[in-house]
């Protein structure tokens, strides 16, 4: 009898600490048929509630949407993302980058990540970096990202949004997600 408990006991302590792990996590999503898209294929974004910002980041004067505004995303970044209602938190002028790197914790290189703004390069210049140039990252949304070697894929100079939002497929609020450009944003009808 005491066996058989003791079985029992281990098989529920598993489960529990399985099922732990299914928590809180928000994961990118895979769409192939968009170059253009975000495509992670192991990456998991981090969400900092802190909403610190990199050092030399400018706030941008007179936005497009406000702080404290709501706008509609296009952007589909993440899992439930395209067609969530976005609070504007915050609003900064900067060069924009989608990026190819290898994540310094191994795994296949993730293609095209959308976004890494220039003040989240490592000793970065003060003049932008052209398409192919590689960069060593100081950003922090996915695991793997900091330190990583990366290629420039594009570049833009735009206004990109800090936001709180909460996913169309359901769980928990993002709150300060890093980043979301002025193009990605639309006004709510």
């Amino acid at each position: 009898m005491k066996k058989y408990l003791l079985t029992i006991s281990t098989i529920l302590i598993a489960s529990s600490l399985i099922l732990g792990g299914c928590g809180k996590e928000t994961r990118q999503t895979i769409d192939e048929s968009n170059d253009d898209s975000h495509t992670a294929t192991a990456g998991e974004m981090h969400h900092s509630e802190s909403g610190e910002l990199p050092e030399g980041l400018r706030e941008k004067s007179n936005p497009t949407f406000p702080i404290g505004s709501q706008a509609m995303m296009s952007a589909d970044h993440m899992s439930g993302m395209k067609g969530a209602k976005a609070k504007i938190v915050g609003a900064y002028e900067t060069t924009v980058y989608a990026v190819t790197y290898t994540p310094t914790t191994g795994g296949d290189p993730v293609q095209n990540h959308k976004w890494v703004i220039h003040e989240e390069i490592q000793d970065h210049t003060d003049q932008s970096y052209a398409v192919g140039s590689e960069v060593l990252l100081s950003a922090d949304h996915m695991k793997g990202m900091k330190g990583a070697k990366a290629t420039i894929e594009s570049a833009e100079q735009t206004t990109v949004y800090m936001v709180d939002y909460t996913p169309t497929t359901g769980g928990d609020s993002i709150k300060n997600h890093k980043w979301v450009t002025e193009e990605e944003l639309s006004a709510i009808q």
